[in-house]
């Protein structure tokens, strides 16, 4: 990993990583935090915690061995945080081991003075029993696979020949895969603009995405890819992609849906599938989510990307989907995307703060709220319609368990799943948006459902 603040002092980035990290220990998502870290401190604090967060639970339970008793907040998280950048894995560290412990007491000297030279004889005790602390601390589940133990307890009994090969592969660095708007330019194309600026992709070898999908060899800033800023392309993962595709059933240039075919996109922020959507085809589209503020995200994607194009139509509107009563018109809808909120087990390894966010109740309490927008957006749906469920989920109660009892209770109604549906989509070589010579698309979850 590369962290990108040279002009940035290596102990403030510790101290204000530690801070983030705590914050997000409280209860406090890591994209809301990065937002109040300062600008000349935010590249290389976002970086630092994301390693920091991906070695979390390795290096709680470490600290938890070496020291008799719990440290000062402020110190125990500014030692969490560089226990976690030394810990052994498959990256070296961000910086050189001495490196890191000597700012790190620097940082402590900024933070709390009286504590410097404890932080100091901590770390440097690390590294010189590195191997058998390791080794200590990862009888617990918890450090070996930095996750939380009710997390690797669901995966285990979801997927009990794959469960330790997901939670591997959430603390791998995710591809960048790029969404290209085929309103604009193809993706040989933009290929080529890319390989113009020593940029190598690939396309996706998946069919189903039709071709608006490339990998890019490299990850970059977004602002480095050309047209960015005039709606050429968008970021967004190969396993994201597969629900509009499935929605609309595009296959090359063919699409299920007739011109001004009427859609529903339910819990639409922050905007890529509806974007994705008016790339794709000629809608009357409704974009509906229940966070006003996040539906400006919505507006202001499609305002990049310069849509709505011509021979669309769309509306935003914030609303509870399951709420119908207080937004819909009486008229039925062709299509509906229901991508409902989730765990978002399947995305950790681009948002390594979610495992730690997470609490088992969660998942209970999300899993309610699918099966209410499931029931709620099913009456919607025109006689011959055709209705995408998607979640950014691995775990099954938000899947395939989910869709299966959805089909039971609309059994009478002739509710059918389609069989090019892909259901869930893991993180592993296997993942139908992957091949062998690219990258795994994410966790997600993708069922599309026939109405007669």
């Amino acid at each position: 990993m590369t962290v990108h603040a040279a002009s940035a002092p290596l102990h403030r980035l510790l101290g204000q990583t530690a801070d983030t990290v705590s914050a997000v220990r409280a209860g406090r998502s890591l994209t809301d935090l990065m937002g109040r870290v300062p600008a000349a401190l935010r590249g290389g604090t976002k970086a630092l915690s994301f390693q920091a967060l991906r070695s979390l639970g390795g290096a709680e339970a470490v600290l938890a061995l070496m020291a008799s008793k719990p440290a000062p907040p402020e110190v125990s998280s500014l030692l969490v945080v560089a226990l976690a950048l030394l810990w052994p894995g498959d990256e070296p560290p961000p910086y050189a081991e001495h490196t890191l412990v000597d700012q790190a007491v620097t940082a402590a000297r900024a933070r709390t003075p009286a504590a410097a030279n404890f932080v100091n004889a901590v770390l440097r005790r690390f590294l010189r029993e590195r191997g058998a602390l390791v080794a200590q601390a990862q009888r617990s589940p918890a450090a070996l696979y930095n996750h939380p133990a009710w997390w690797i307890e669901r995966l285990r009994q979801d997927w009990p020949t794959q469960w330790q090969a997901l939670l591997a592969a959430a603390n791998r660095h995710p591809p960048m895969a790029l969404r290209v708007n085929a309103r604009h330019v193809s993706v040989a194309a933009y290929a080529q603009r890319l390989v113009a600026l020593g940029r190598a992709s690939s396309p996706s070898a998946d069919l189903l995405m039709g071709a608006q999908a490339l990998v890019l060899e490299q990850p970059c800033p977004v602002l480095d890819l050309p047209g960015f800023a005039d709606g050429d392309v968008s970021v967004q993962d190969l396993s994201a992609q597969h629900a509009v595709a499935l929605l609309l059933g595009v296959s090359g240039s063919a699409c299920a849906l007739p011109p001004g075919a009427r859609v529903l996109d339910a819990c639409a922020a922050p905007g890529g599938k509806t974007a994705q959507l008016l790339e794709l085809a000629d809608l009357d589209l409704l974009a509906l989510d229940s966070d006003a503020r996040r539906l400006e995200r919505v507006r202001d994607t499609l305002t990049r990307l310069h849509l709505p194009a011509t021979g669309s139509q769309v509306a935003l509107k914030a609303a509870d989907a399951r709420q119908v009563a207080t937004w819909w018109d009486g008229r039925l809808f062709d299509a509906i995307l229901l991508d409902a909120p989730c765990t978002a087990s399947g995305i950790v390894r681009r948002h390594p703060d979610i495992r730690w966010l997470r609490r088992p109740e969660d998942l209970v309490a999300l899993a309610a709220v699918q099966r209410e927008l499931l029931d709620a957006l099913w009456p919607l749906l025109k006689p011959g319609g055709r209705m995408v469920y998607a979640t950014c989920s691995i775990f099954k109660a938000e899947g395939q368990r989910q869709i299966d009892a959805f089909l039971q209770r609309h059994a009478g109604e002739g509710a059918r799943l389609d069989p090019l549906s892909p259901g869930h989509l893991l993180c592993l070589p296997d993942n139908p948006a992957s091949s062998a010579a690219q990258p795994t698309g994410d966790g997600f979850f993708h069922a599309l459902i026939h109405k007669p």
